[in-house]
């Protein structure tokens, strides 16, 4: 059936000039061929009544039924979903031209621009501009809107039918009108989306009438599809009316492309969903998660609506088709509300770890961003302590100097090696970062191992190089027995109290990242026990600058040649007054960093707590409302309209409620800007309430439309309010799990407590019509069903001589033929056998009296 989205806002507008070829060549083809209109004729008026019978009506004569404007404005409002202004109700004929004027005046407001098409030739029944305006219709709200390929309107329907036809044999459709005369095209496309309704295997292409009546019967019987065209006019005219064949056509694409239009965009996404390909920087990172919000935020919930939309037209055509007894629908394959559904369900699982999988990239580049700075600032410390050692190491002065000279020399070593010693640590963790930075795939790791290649390859050299040295001055202090044992202790003392400061100055240069006022509370216990021991260092401090007035002393004193320098130690007085200087710098600094840290840390604790407030409301909400929906369900009292009003009334409420939702949003992205990763406040997270407000919104979509259903079935079956109660009663009994179905062994004592008497083999028969798909279970619609079914077999006489005369063509005689052709084989001889002969007027040779049978069938005569 044609399927046009009411209230969709379009902004096509068309190409003037293009449109006054079109009207050029309309003239032109009806001087040409007479015969195309009356094939827009017979197309238009269908394509129009398909429409207007929602409203309960139709036409019959097109150009004559539009004239007072009535008729037209309720198409426009019946195919596009939306209120045109009040009618003039008046006769005359500037009441007509005002309603025209109307309806040309919205399609104007469409975006589509109508030349040379005026309300006074509608009024006086102007065939040419009449068909043309319809044309304008069709094109502006059933063709436009097509979309296959980066093709659209009349080129992507063309692009769709041959998708659809290309694996037929003798299918080539290339236009829109001598394509067609087969016929095979249109069987073509039918077998393509209900191969159960046509054997194409079977088709002759000799046989092109016999085909598209085939295919026109078909699609009106089972796709609802109104017959728009005569085979014979296709056929025998050499080339057909390419509007009307293209609005026919049109008709097939509604009928079958919507699912298919939502499965391509779940196609089209979830690739994107899956892709894992990580970013070097936290920049495109965000980038990625910015992407990912909008997709949440703009692009999935009108798919959520048309998903919870294709499966309510689903379930509306098959109560329809029930009800009418006809067939049910069946989509082709990979487009079934099953397949939507599977689909739907692996787009809701990449989308959950699409999330889960940029958060923990944004830890992780967070993470590599610490240590790839903490890297560079310990290779800086040891780089500036390294630079210059080997060169040290490789001098050969003790060869000349004194004994005092030598000692001071060998000392001096000692000093150095005790250095080297405590830089050890130093040098591991550098290499053990850098070993984490590979492990976690740093972008820069080519750098990051050159540079701790070079760190090790030097370490290693400068313990070979120590090594040789010590043995060089351990030869020279035989010779040499003078040493100065205060330049001994300064150099022991000054160089760990040097590498304190050092690591004291790192530590408080140390960037640090936590996510809690727990966290950052102990980093600042500590950092104040830290204070609480400068007291003690500059104590050690003191005593390392006495030890060096010790030896200016004791130089000045007893005139020894000898320098006042150390020379055991590289550290200097002034390197210790500047790097003590630095720390006293650097401890009011790393106060404020964690006094602002823990300011930033409470403001997170607030978007905590606001965010616990609002989520500890609303998902208890979304909770209450769908036990509300689930009792609602399951009531027993009221009439099924009550409880559509009610169920309007939750769905109106829920709406309502959505500022609530989106205010949360608001909040999550709050909290995710900030990068708080979690909260304990509440067990509800942003992903929780999302699903569950489309769980809520799908479940009071799809409850309304249970109800719908009953309400179609009761006044299609004539079930009074009380059957319906007590149906729901009985069923709600029986249902020992409260979920809206039952088992068979629920069922069948269900039957039993209504009296029947089964056995194995009838409750197998009625097993097949409850449960026709095996799936061992009975919904309520099922059950419905068959209780109407059961109280609609008592019929009265009346009723059976009123099927009879329907089968005799309202004859007051029925034939034998006609009971085989219409009946079962037993049951058409149960009547021939015993019927007795027709006497009355207009009998003929072999005419049965269905009405004495009937009437005897129900005690009503003595026959």
């Amino acid at each position: 059936m044609n399927q046009i989205e009411p209230g969709v806002q379009y902004n096509y507008v068309y190409d003037e000039d293009e449109y006054m070829i079109q009207e050029e060549e309309w003239d032109r083809d009806l001087l040409l061929d007479p015969a195309w209109e009356k094939q827009q004729r017979k197309t238009f008026t269908a394509w129009c009544n398909s429409h207007l019978r929602k409203a309960g009506t139709q036409i019959e004569n097109i150009e004559e039924d539009f004239r007072n404007g009535l008729k037209l404005m309720l198409l426009l409002e019946v195919i596009s979903g939306e209120r045109l202004p009040k009618p003039d109700r008046g006769k005359m004929r500037f009441h007509k031209i005002a309603n025209v004027n109307k309806a040309l005046d919205y399609i104007a407001s469409k975006g589509v621009k109508l030349v040379s098409i005026g309300a006074e030739e509608i009024v006086d029944g102007n065939v040419k501009m009449t068909l043309g305006m319809i044309w304008t219709i069709i094109l502006r709200f059933a063709i436009q809107d097509i979309s296959v390929e980066e093709t659209s309107a009349k080129e992507g329907l063309l692009l769709w039918c041959q998708r659809k036809t290309a694996p037929y044999r003798n299918v080539n459709i290339q236009n829109f009108h001598t394509s067609w005369k087969d016929g095979l095209g249109l069987c073509a496309l039918i077998h393509r989306h209900r191969p159960d309704l046509i054997d194409y295997s079977k088709l002759n292409k000799d046989d092109p009438i016999g085909n598209i009546n085939l295919a026109m019967e078909i699609a009106e019987k089972h796709l609802d599809i109104p017959k728009m065209l005569d085979a014979e006019d296709i056929v025998n005219t050499p080339k057909p009316d390419e509007r009307a064949i293209m609005t026919y056509v049109s008709c097939f694409y509604h009928a079958f492309a919507g699912a298919e239009q939502l499965l391509e965009w779940i196609r089209r996404t979830i690739p994107w969903l899956e892709n894992r390909t990580p970013e070097k920087t936290m920049q495109a990172m965000q980038k990625k998660l910015e992407d990912f919000r909008d997709y949440r935020r703009k692009h999935k919930p009108p798919k959520v609506q048309e998903k919870c939309q294709l499966e309510i037209n689903f379930n509306t055509l098959q109560t329809k088709l029930r009800i009418s007894n006809r067939p049910a629908f069946m989509p082709s394959e990979g487009k079934m509300v099953s397949d939507i559904a599977g689909a739907w369900q692996r787009l809701e699982q990449a989308e959950k770890g699409y999330e889960e999988w940029l958060l923990n990239e944004i830890r992780r580049l967070e993470r590599l961003e610490h240590l790839a700075e903490k890297f560079r600032q310990k290779a800086s410390t040891h780089e500036t302590w390294a630079y210059g050692k080997e060169q040290i190491l490789l001098q050969k002065d003790y060869e000349s100097a004194s004994l005092t000279e030598v000692r001071a020399l060998l000392r001096k070593h000692e000093a150095f090696e005790s250095d080297l010693a405590a830089h050890q640590d130093r040098v591991e963790q550098i290499a053990a970062i850098a070993q984490e930075l590979n492990e976690l795939d740093y972008h820069d790791a080519v750098n990051v191992n050159d540079r701790c290649q070079k760190i090790c390859d030097q370490w290693d050299r400068l313990g070979t190089l120590t090594q040789k040295r010590r043995e060089a001055l351990e030869r020279t202090e035989k010779l040499l027995e003078t040493i100065d044992q205060l330049h001994l202790e300064f150099a022991k003392r000054a160089a760990p109290f040097n590498n304190w400061m050092e690591g004291a100055m790192e530590d408080l240069q140390d960037m640090f990242i936590v996510h809690s006022i727990e966290e950052i509370q102990s980093l600042i216990t500590a950092h104040e026990q830290f204070k609480a021991t400068l007291p003690e260092a500059d104590g050690e401090r003191q005593s390392i600058l006495a030890i060096q007035n010790e030896v200016e002393k004791v130089i000045q004193s007893y005139s020894i040649r000898v320098s006042s320098s150390n020379p055991y130690s590289a550290v200097t007085m002034d390197e210790l007054r500047n790097k003590w200087g630095k720390v006293k710098q650097l401890v009011p600094v790393r106060d404020q960093s964690l006094q602002e840290e823990l300011a930033r840390q409470h403001a997170n604790e607030r978007l905590r707590r606001q965010f616990a407030a609002q989520a500890n409301a609303i998902g208890p909400w979304i909770q209450n409302k769908m036990e509300e929906i689930a009792r609602s369900s399951i009531q027993i009292t009221g009439a099924l309209e009550d409880q559509m009003n009610q169920l309007k009334q939750y769905e109106h409420n829920i709406i309502n409620y959505k500022n609530n939702i989106d205010k949360l949003e608001g909040d999550h992205q709050l909290i995710q800007e900030a990068l708080v990763f979690d909260n304990k406040h509440t067990n509800y997270t942003m992903e929780h309430i999302r699903v569950g407000w489309e769980l809520l919104l799908t479940t009071i979509a799809r409850t309304i439309n249970e109800v719908e259903t009953q309400i179609l079935t009761r006044d299609a079956k004539g079930i009074t309010q009380e059957q319906m109660n007590e149906f729901r009663a009985s069923f709600n009994h029986f249902d020992r799990r409260k979920n809206g179905l039952m088992d068979h062994e629920d069922f069948r004592a269900c039957l039993i407590s209504m009296g029947y008497d089964l056995g194995e083999a009838e409750f197998a028969r009625i097993m097949t019509l409850v449960d026709p798909n095996g799936q061992g279970t009975v919904t309520f619609q099922s059950f419905i069903d068959f209780m109407t079914r059961e109280t609609a077999d008592t019929d009265t006489a009346e009723q059976v001589i009123a099927s009879f005369r329907i089968l005799a063509s309202d004859k007051p005689y029925i034939l034998a033929e006609e009971l085989r052709r219409e009946l079962p084989p037993d049951q058409a001889q149960y009547c021939i056998k015993r019927m007795p002969p027709y006497s009355g007027p207009g009998s003929v040779p072999g005419a049965l009296d269905y009405t004495a049978f009937s009437s005897a069938l129900y005690g009503e005569s003595d026959l």
